[in-house]
């Protein structure tokens, strides 16, 4: 199968969840959490996934309406979980962090589920925002986050060199099961 970018025409699309994209199956049932603009809920969208994004501001992907489950909802207010009871295949979450939701992250993967997790980590600080430390992972807490509940698949921390500027990131791909994991190919 081509690049993502290829395929949906999107040069914005996180390398880290192109490369784990995957471990979902065509018809798997994706949350694109903190969607923003939908740009990795149309990537599995494009692939065949029933998709549902969530973010507090869901205009950017009003034209997804019919396609998608659109869910507008602030997850940071004190209001019960929009997503209680629910459950997904994959969680892909990328440029995002509150710390309260990881345990409702990880009870809404169904079994086989795969949970894809990228955001900014202690250090950014030094090169660009976010610089709150509300904001930037800890060394470690993602994996701290799954440990015992999660089979890792992959884990990354350290600067990205990029166009726009160095990052700091930490990136997981997590899926929940007790059996081995087929990795996928570079490239796939």
């Amino acid at each position: 199968m081509p690049p993502f970018e290829r395929i949906c025409h999107m040069r914005d699309v996180s390398p880290w969840i192109d490369r784990f994209a995957g471990l979902v199956p065509p018809g798997a049932s994706v949350l694109d959490l903190a969607c923003g603009g939908g740009r990795h809920g149309r990537v599995f969208l494009e692939r065949g996934a029933r998709g549902t994004c969530r973010d507090r501001n869901v205009s950017a992907v009003a034209d997804l309406a019919g396609r998608v489950e659109i869910i507008g909802a602030d997850l940071e207010s004190g209001d019960p979980f929009p997503l209680a009871g629910r459950s997904f295949d994959a969680v892909v979450v990328t440029n995002y962090l509150y710390r309260p939701l990881f345990p409702d992250l990880v009870a809404l993967l169904a079994e086989g589920g795969v949970l894809l997790y990228e955001t900014f980590a202690a250090g950014n600080e030094n090169y660009d925002r976010p610089g709150n430390p509300r904001h930037l992972l800890q060394p470690g807490e993602l994996l701290e986050a799954v440990a015992g509940r999660l089979q890792v698949v992959a884990y990354e921390t350290g600067v990205e060199t990029r166009p726009v500027g160095p990052k700091v990131i930490q990136r997981l791909c997590a899926v929940r099961t007790g059996d081995p994991v087929a990795l996928p190919l570079p490239g796939r």
